[in-house]
């Protein structure tokens, strides 16, 4: 599985960084500019599986992130069958910001700290593990 990690926040980078690592190659992004980029790289090349989006980000925040990939895979035609899976990783559980992810197009949504055999199950029903 190939796996775009976003996330500005070191500690939470390393720990996603170390967990995904186990299910597949994590490329890692700071900020959300960096993560259209290395999206549309891969576009070219081999496709990401999943995109793990941090919402507070420097440069674009999660939502600009996830609007543009799906966007971007519009524009290009991708069925939605072969969209990338996107969960969105945040400190923010408010019903507002969930609704907002889910209207935009991710699959899943994790809270921080993230619980790892919640995030497990999550993958396993995207048929990503």
């Amino acid at each position: 599985m190939k796996i775009l990690l976003a996330e500005d926040d070191f500690a939470s980078r390393k720990f996603m960084d170390k967990q995904l690592s186990r299910y597949g190659e994590c490329d890692v992004m700071v900020d959300g500019e960096e993560a259209v980029d290395a999206f549309m790289m891969a576009l070219e090349d081999e496709p990401y599986d999943l995109a793990c989006l941090d919402v507070m980000m420097p440069v674009m925040d999660g939502y600009q992130v996830l609007k543009a990939i799906r966007d971007i895979e519009a524009q290009k035609g991708i069925p939605k069958s072969k969209r990338v899976k996107v969960i969105m990783t945040t400190a923010l559980n408010d019903e507002r910001n969930v609704k907002m992810a889910f209207e935009l197009g991710c699959e899943a949504y994790a809270g921080k700290p993230i619980d790892m055999e919640k995030f497990e199950k999550v993958l396993k029903k995207l048929e990503l593990i």
